[in-house]
């Protein structure tokens, strides 16, 4: 089976969609490689991540050779190189499909948050990527979500046929189930290293909530009161957080990652935290929450959207609207150890059933069977 991908996140995104690329060219090649996985892109970053991929055994990476290139190529000269080179499948990774794509095609929807949260969007970009979508779930011939809820909100946002659509969750790094504990980063280990502390790993927005679990530390009690350990960044709503931070004399109770964190540093931070804090009000799917687990770290998350899907019968969650309850959820980790004993191997062996690697590899060859 010759299977092409929009593969311009793989080559050039460092973060979630592109991180989410290459994972699924990484499970396919090692559990199918008898496909031939053809990744088209308008261009390539190079660095150590990307060279993996350009000479990657059982794929071939395309790139426009004609008058079209970048994003116009990519929209309107995608599907005739797909034509060309005899695919059998196109698979959009990230939201979107090409126009005039003849091929029997894919695409993977991860959320539609500027629907479900249009005040984080300007209103250029919600009107951008509602076409997008659009034309992705009216012309796909199967629909991935990457969870139960975004395939209600697919079929709630764009009147999908529930039939059209598969779920297959998204794949986290291959080094999340190895015995490789990671390292220290660097600029954190003196405040880390050997000390207890709770963790929170996202974007720094509104809809993540972190003002929510700073407000709820603040209602612990003294010997709970451990510091927060935030890897991600943002921009107003961080501001939000800083000032509140400032005004009410917490700068010792949170602890903010400088700069990029690697996989096996991040490997690290989980491996040793208390507990990961995760009360999103809406996630496509909730990826730090199955590091988590797979790291062998409890978590406390919340009871809506995609996250009590992520976190299994087992971790604890809440509703993120109600501080006390954050916090109460915090306490009970902290607390007893018996509890998060149980809630570590419990969380483990959840993530491990329902998102590993071959798991979800057998999964998305469900899925373009269902095509051929």
């Amino acid at each position: 089976m010759r299977i092409g991908f929009d593969a311009k996140r793989l080559f050039n995104n460092f973060t979630g969609l592109g991180n989410h690329s290459r994972t699924t060219i990484d499970i396919l090649t090692d559990f199918y490689p008898e496909n031939e996985y053809l990744l088209y892109t308008p261009k390539i970053k190079l660095n150590d991540t990307t060279c993996r991929y350009t000479d990657k055994e059982h794929c071939t990476t395309i790139q426009p050779h004609g008058l079209l290139r970048g994003s116009i190529w990519r929209t309107f000269g995608l599907a005739s190189a797909v034509k060309k080179d005899s695919a059998d499948i196109f698979h959009g990774l990230s939201n979107e499909l090409p126009a005039g794509l003849k091929t029997p095609s894919v695409v993977t929807i991860h959320d539609v948050a500027f629907k479900t949260f249009p005040d984080m969007y300007h209103a250029p970009d919600r009107f951008t990527y509602h076409l997008k979508w659009r034309h992705a779930c009216k012309t796909a011939d199967r629909i991935i979500a990457i969870s139960q809820t975004t395939k209600e909100d697919i079929i709630r946002f764009y009147d999908v046929d529930p039939a059209r659509i598969d779920i297959v969750y998204q794949p986290v790094s291959p080094l999340y189930y190895t015995d490789d504990q990671g390292i220290c980063p660097q600029s954190l280990c003196e405040q880390v290293n050997g000390k207890p502390y709770m963790l929170y790993v996202g974007s720094i927005n509104s809809r993540k909530n972190l003002l929510g679990i700073i407000k709820a530390m603040e209602l612990l009690p003294d010997d709970l009161k451990i510091p927060l350990v935030v890897i991600g960044n943002g921009r107003e709503y961080k501001q939000k957080v800083l000032s509140y931070i400032d005004s009410h004399n917490l700068k010792d109770l949170v602890i903010f990652g400088n700069g990029k964190v690697s996989t096996r540093e991040l490997r690290y931070l989980y491996s040793n935290a208390r507990l990961l804090v995760y009360p999103s009000f809406y996630e496509g799917f909730g990826l730090p929450v199955v590091e988590a687990l797979l790291s062998r770290c409890p978590v406390v998350t919340s009871n809506v959207s995609s996250l009590p899907e992520a976190a299994g019968p087992d971790s604890l969650t809440v509703d993120p609207n109600d501080i006390s309850q954050i916090a109460d959820g915090m306490a009970a980790i902290l607390t007893d150890d018996r509890r998060k004993e149980s809630m570590v191997r419990k969380g483990y062996r959840y993530a491990m059933d329902n998102f590993s690697p071959k798991v979800l590899a057998d999964r998305l060859m469900d899925v373009y069977r269902k095509l051929i």
